[in-house]
């Protein structure tokens, strides 16, 4: 399989000459498959200049799993130039929300309404197929197979395991490790504390001996304390989850819109100092834009 990031920036997009070499796009990665299916995790404002260059092998069919429904995972879609395209196939993945009561169709629902976007759902010229999934419910498409993890955000939140061939990749969407509401010695501690070692484990065992594993770092340990709730994670509570489950690469990503090149480079760094002598075999790198690898 084929890994691109077309955006890796968190909560809003960052252009700017500070912000250029890791990329200011909001999330967005782009999976190829060895028998070539075109598979799209969210729909940030990277899946933009990721459209450009499908339109030099159209017709398209693209797979798009949403992990949630916040903005940064979904501003760019009604920018995906191919739903525009006759013959193109568009499928849009995502969960069913029991509080909606509706699945994923909402999130083009809600962006093309009069006030917010100039072209209506049905002016789009391509097949648009909206495919609400559940926790996982295992998807196959052509060689490989989509299974969907919860995870812990704000709103659901589905993280995504693609296996093709004996390889796979795992990607959080945004996630912040679960943690305990009580303080230590009041009456529920340890029973949510039991609660809280069962979602772990359970999602250790969802990613266990992926080939990468790309994982919501947004803030420090440092930053944390003050961003509690607010359902990110940290460069270190990543490096964690990919050595409890024995990935191979971890990459870093959903950065912080605020953070310049220098300065993420700068906690990254930092990050893995504290880390240096733990790692094994894990190798640590930040997601930046343009990044393509082959597993």
């Amino acid at each position: 399989m084929k890994l691109k990031f077309w955006g890796v920036r968190g909560s809003i997009p960052s252009p700017g000459e500070t912000t250029m070499r890791a990329g200011g796009n909001t999330t967005c990665i782009e999976i190829r498959t060895d028998d070539n299916q075109l598979i799209v995790l969210d729909g940030g404002t990277g899946i933009f200049p990721l459209a450009q260059t499908l339109l030099r092998e159209l017709p398209v069919t693209a797979h798009i799993f949403n992990t949630h429904s916040h903005w940064d995972h979904i501003q760019g879609l009604p920018f995906f130039i191919p739903i525009f395209i006759p013959g193109n196939t568009i499928k849009l993945y995502g969960v069913f929300d029991p509080i909606s009561s509706e699945g994923p169709e909402r999130i083009m629902n809600v962006q093309l309404q009069y006030s917010y976007f100039p072209v209506r759902e049905a002016e789009m010229k391509s097949r648009i197929e909206y495919v609400a999934i559940m926790p996982n419910e295992v998807v196959t498409i052509g060689a490989a197979t989509v299974k969907p993890t919860l995870l812990n955000h704000p709103v659901l939140n589905l993280g995504y395991r693609i296996d093709c061939n004996d390889k796979s990749i795992f990607f959080t969407g945004d996630h912040e490790p679960h943690y305990n509401i009580y303080e230590t010695g009041d009456d529920g501690y340890v029973e949510y504390q039991r609660l809280i070692e069962e979602q772990r484990l359970s999602i250790v065992e969802a990613i266990r001996g992926v080939d990468v594993i790309v994982a919501d770092s947004a803030y420090t340990i440092e930053e944390y304390p003050a961003k509690k709730g607010w359902g990110h994670g940290t460069f270190d509570g990543s490096i964690q989850l990919a050595k409890d489950a024995g990935a191979k690469i971890l990459y870093c990503t959903h950065h912080e819109p605020t953070r310049s090149d220098d300065d993420l480079e700068k906690v990254f760094a930092e990050a893995l100092n504290r880390h240096a002598n733990s790692l094994g075999g894990l190798d640590v790198r930040l997601a930046r834009e343009g990044t393509e690898i082959l597993i």
